[in-house]
């Protein structure tokens, strides 16, 4: 069997790809993730995961099944990024209140061995219901999601925040669609399960 490779440092990641049972390495390939002039979210999270695939190509075996994802969020025109901070958490969470969220996962399945790329993009719409200053803050101490674009980890306390979410695949929210990797993986000659 080739060698699965997952071109990310996320733990969110690694979590969800643990869950085929099957033995990966990981590395974290180093890439500009800034969006090109006049590139849309879904556009941006597309080319990210691909560059992301080749960047780690470089990095693995020849054998090699390279998984490598990206995610954007945008919320009433502006991209949301990873806050870093509890304050910037807040602030993320507080332009959020009320609306929607789009969430443009992107997934870049590289067969090192054919050079073939299987790619797909979900689109997740997350609503959140209208949040009060002191439910942010309590929220933001308690989960702590500074290193989650949105400022909220959807498969813990955040939930709490929501009014719906839509997607066609809960995992992308997380920030892997594993439906897309499953079909991606059968696709290139690995069974699953």
């Amino acid at each position: 069997m080739q060698v699965l490779v997952l071109a990310s440092g996320s733990r969110y990641r690694a979590e969800l790809l643990q869950r085929l049972n099957l033995p990966f390495l990981q590395c974290s390939p180093d890439i500009d993730e800034s969006a090109l002039s006049g590139e849309t979210p879904d556009a941006l999270a597309t080319r990210l995961a691909h560059e992301k695939a080749d960047a780690a190509r470089i990095l693995t075996q020849d054998d090699a099944l390279v998984i490598a994802s990206d995610q954007v969020a945008a919320c009433q025109g502006e991209r949301l990024h990873k806050p870093g901070t509890e304050k910037r958490a807040r602030e993320q969470l507080s332009l959020m209140s009320g609306h929607s969220v789009d969430f443009y996962t992107a997934l870049c399945l590289l067969d090192t061995r054919s050079g073939r790329y299987f790619t797909a993009l979900d689109t997740t719409t997350a609503r959140l219901r209208p949040l009060k200053a002191d439910e942010i803050r309590r929220y933001v101490a308690a989960d702590q999601p500074l290193d989650c674009a949105g400022s909220f980890k959807v498969e813990s306390l955040g939930i709490s925040l929501f009014e719906s979410v839509e997607s066609q695949d809960p995992t992308a929210l997380i920030g892997l669609p594993m439906i897309a990797l499953c079909q991606s993986l059968r696709k290139a000659g690995i069974q699953v399960p």
